[in-house]
């Protein structure tokens, strides 16, 4: 079977950086084209050095990266994480970027990629969808042309981490979701129903970082990150591209309440009766994970690199 083609748009953030790692760690599966990044868990200008400071660090500087939109589609002003560190990578000893941004703007980039390769590629949303959003809204034409939309976001059956019923990346730019997850792409949905299963702890990093120095430095970061959130959030969605049958889910329809006041960035899933199986959906939503064989397979992975 032919590796999926990505574009990773994200906002780095320690569990940005493993899912980074992840993705370059699965040729065999994840061909990554390109990645995004975006304001949210940091600012732009971190966000971008940090995609950068993670490709240079596993020898991939190959990997084109793009600085997209540096704040929320409606306001001038994005909301940030305290569980990332002050530089959003656990402000933990990492290489400098030895290679330079793209020129080109994310936005562009993204219109660009998905005309080049009609149907074929995956867009695997981390942070706030405002890059993606801004792409469909300057060109709509790219939506029929995105073979699916795999993304790290929202809250359906549980509380938010942002609010009662938010969650971060779908509650910094809850436009740019409504945007996005009412375009008509097919849609796989990684929230916290089943990311917050996903969870580290200190014993499953001890071994970890004995296998090599570069993770050691990644257990470092999810060390930093996991004293707040010790949940891998982002990994979930390439581990899903790599190996569906870690994870379970239920069909339904989606939509994002967009409305700056208490249901800001509220995800509300209406699940498929069983007993009208022909009903259309326009979402799969993932609540279930093996968690021993996800983190069976995420060592695993990250000890090739």
């Amino acid at each position: 079977m032919a590796p999926h083609k990505i574009i990773l748009d994200c906002d780095p953030g320690v569990d940005d950086a493993i899912a980074i790692l992840l993705a370059l760690a699965s040729p065999q599966e994840i061909e990554l084209l390109g990645i995004t990044t975006v304001a949210g868990n940091v600012p732009l200008e971190n966000t971008a050095r940090n995609a950068r400071r993670i490709c240079t660090l596993a020898g991939r500087q190959d990997i084109p990266v793009y600085a997209g939109c540096s704040r929320p589609m409606l306001e001038a002003e994005g909301r940030r994480s305290k569980v990332h560190g002050n530089d959003g990578l656990g402000n933990v000893t990492l290489p400098e970027p030895d290679f330079a941004l793209q020129e080109e703007h994310a936005v562009d980039y993204l219109i660009r990629a998905i005309h080049a390769a009609s149907g074929e590629i995956t867009l695997c949303p981390i942070g706030p969808m405002t890059n993606i959003a801004l792409a469909i809204v300057k060109d709509p034409s790219i939506a029929p042309k995105i073979k699916q939309l795999v993304f790290m976001g929202g809250a359906a059956f549980c509380p938010g981490n942002s609010s009662p019923v938010a969650e971060f990346n779908i509650y910094v730019d809850p436009w740019a979701a409504h945007v996005v997850l009412s375009a008509g792409i097919p849609q796989v949905m990684f929230g916290l129903d089943v990311t917050l299963q996903a969870k580290i702890n200190s014993n499953y990093l001890d071994a970890l970082q004995q296998v090599s120095p570069l993770l050691a430095s990644a257990t470092a970061m999810m060390r930093s990150y996991g004293a707040s959130d010790p949940c891998l959030h982002d990994p979930c969605v390439i581990a899903w591209l790599i190996e569906p049958s870690l994870f379970s889910g239920v069909e339904g329809d989606i939509s994002v309440s967009y409305h700056d006041d208490i249901h800001r960035g509220q995800t509300v899933v209406a699940v498929k009766p069983r007993h009208l199986a022909d009903n259309q959906t326009n979402i799969t939503v993932m609540t279930e994970v093996d968690k021993p064989r996800l983190l069976k397979m995420l060592a695993e992975r990250l000890s090739r690199l």
